[in-house]
């Protein structure tokens, strides 16, 4: 796989700005579109689509084939004549800057209610037959996401290993009955997932038409409590009572004692193995049907991954266990076709590792990643800093993860890593932001990617995502209207156009 010498932006749809409280896939996310094609950017990234759970992060997610009700545009609901213009001419007062999840999620599940209860009065037969289609169509996953969802509410949202023995295990006999007990319910969830494909790949359909691609996200591991899990048990190993045997996590590193305990169920890759990947199959083909481009989070465990025995209390008894590696790339493209990854290829290895996450890459065409901020404060063999670059990776500013430049540069770094990013730009540090962006712009790397906040050279406080820590204010940043004016857009054109990264 070959990327062209292009560029693009990180910005997630929740932080776009709006009158709802959080970023939606209305007028909004057309108008970043457009943004991006006035300052000439080929690609928009945004981290997982899929519908949150545990402490709004989208990495956390109630499925990995889902999308996000919360995305949904309540104003394309009044065009579809699913809720009255009068039912949004007042809404509360949400915050400009960030997201306030809990009153959010309030505020747009009831008229997502609303607008349901007119749809199954109201709908036209033109409405009704397509959310018939998209039902038939995407059954494989939708049945069981629905019915997931419609008994996780019928429990006051606890976790499916807190329901009754006989639904957590889904027994036949249970099955049936909660199928019969919340049929209107389980309609209801279809019904988000409807408005949520249709709204998004109206707008992925609008970015292509004008030369932009989407970036999607695929976290390697999936939440426990997950419709994906549920569903599926005998894919990750379990025991009898269905709780997990082991755990996701990383080692002990530089940055912590006792490694990090993630706590996703593992996979079990021989089961998985045994129908050609199917389930993975069905995850990649409907990332690229939401997205032309996908990251996957943690690609190194693909090549090998860390093992935690179930209940440990940190992360230092584990073990380096192999992942599934080239077969399961080799039953991905037999099935779509050529497709285009993005390796997160972050993190400590030892060279044995290191070389193999190479080769698993390297053997597909799949480009790895740098990262700005990573690259100073060591030596001229940094493998971040840009004279150390092959032309085939994707060069960021930052990430979701990273602090703001601003706030790298004013906070988190160490004088130290300021000295040197000052020395090796030859620059004072008082545009930090966009010094940086210029650096990546001109180096080799076929894509150069920032973020929103760095366009707008915003500190500390804009931060997307700090690792390690839960809540708010993490996934709460959202731009401010009109920030991203014409004066940005063309300066970022002028550095495009002159690094050559103009399409």
């Amino acid at each position: 796989m070959s990327f062209p010498r292009r560029s693009g932006i990180l910005l997630h749809p929740t932080s776009l700005p709006g009158r709802f409280g959080i970023g939606d896939l209305g007028e909004e996310a057309y108008r970043f579109v457009d943004f991006l094609v006035t300052a000439r950017q080929c690609y928009w990234q945004v981290l997982p689509l899929s519908p949150t759970g545990y402490a709004d992060s989208p990495y956390q997610a109630l499925s990995a084939l889902g999308g996000n009700p919360l995305l949904v545009s309540l104003e394309k609901l009044v065009e579809m004549g699913h809720l009255l213009p009068e039912e949004l001419a007042d809404p509360p007062l949400f915050p400009a800057g960030r997201v306030d999840f809990g009153p959010v999620i309030r505020y747009k599940m009831d008229l997502l209610n609303r607008a349901f209860a007119r749809f199954r009065t109201r709908a036209s037969a033109e409405q009704r037959q397509r959310f018939d289609y998209f039902c038939r169509q995407q059954a494989s996953w939708l049945d069981d996401l629905a019915l997931f969802m419609a008994v996780k509410e019928a429990h006051n949202l606890r976790p499916w290993s807190e329901w009754e023995p006989a639904i957590a295990a889904r027994e036949p006999a249970a099955m049936a009955r909660w199928r019969t007990e919340l049929a209107e319910e389980i309609e209801k969830q279809k019904y988000r997932q409807w408005l949520f494909f249709s709204q998004w790949l109206n707008l992925k359909r609008y970015a292509n038409e004008r030369g932009v691609r989407i970036i999607g996200d695929i976290p390697i591991f999936v939440s426990m409590d997950s419709a994906d899990v549920w569903a599926n048990p005998h894919l990750f190993h379990f025991d009898q009572a269905l709780q997990p045997t082991v755990v996701s996590g990383v080692p002990p590193d530089y940055f912590s004692e006792t490694g990090q305990l993630w706590g996703h169920p593992l996979y079990r890759w021989d089961v998985l193995a045994q129908d050609g990947y199917a389930w993975w199959i069905e995850r990649f083909r409907l990332a690229f049907t939401q997205a032309d481009v996908v990251r996957i989070d943690h690609f190194r465990g693909f090549y090998n991954y860390w093992e935690v025995p179930a209940g440990a209390q940190t992360a230092i008894d584990g073990r380096w266990v192999p992942g599934p590696g080239a077969a399961l790339f080799h039953a991905v493209t037999a099935a779509l076709g050529r497709v285009d990854i993005i390796a997160e290829d972050l993190g400590d290895f030892d060279i044995q590792s290191r070389a193999g996450v190479d080769a698993l890459q390297a053997g597909f065409g799949f480009p790895g990643m740098k990262v700005l901020q990573f690259a100073f404060g060591s030596g001229p063999n940094q493998p971040f800093l840009p004279h150390n670059y092959r032309p085939d990776c994707i060069v960021y500013t930052g990430t979701h993860d990273n602090d703001t430049i601003v706030g790298w540069y004013q906070v988190t770094s160490t004088e130290k890593e300021r000295d040197h990013v000052r020395r090796y730009l030859g620059r004072d540090g008082s545009d930090i932001a966009w010094d940086l962006i210029r650096l990546a712009w001109a180096s080799v790397a076929d894509t150069a990617m920032t973020t929103a906040q760095d366009l707008l050279s915003l500190g500390h406080q804009a931060r997307m995502n700090t690792p390690g820590t839960v809540g708010a204010p993490n996934w709460c940043w959202r731009l401010l209207p009109g920030a991203l004016n014409d004066e940005v857009a063309f300066r970022l054109r002028e550095l495009t156009a002159l690094y050559g990264r103009l399409p």
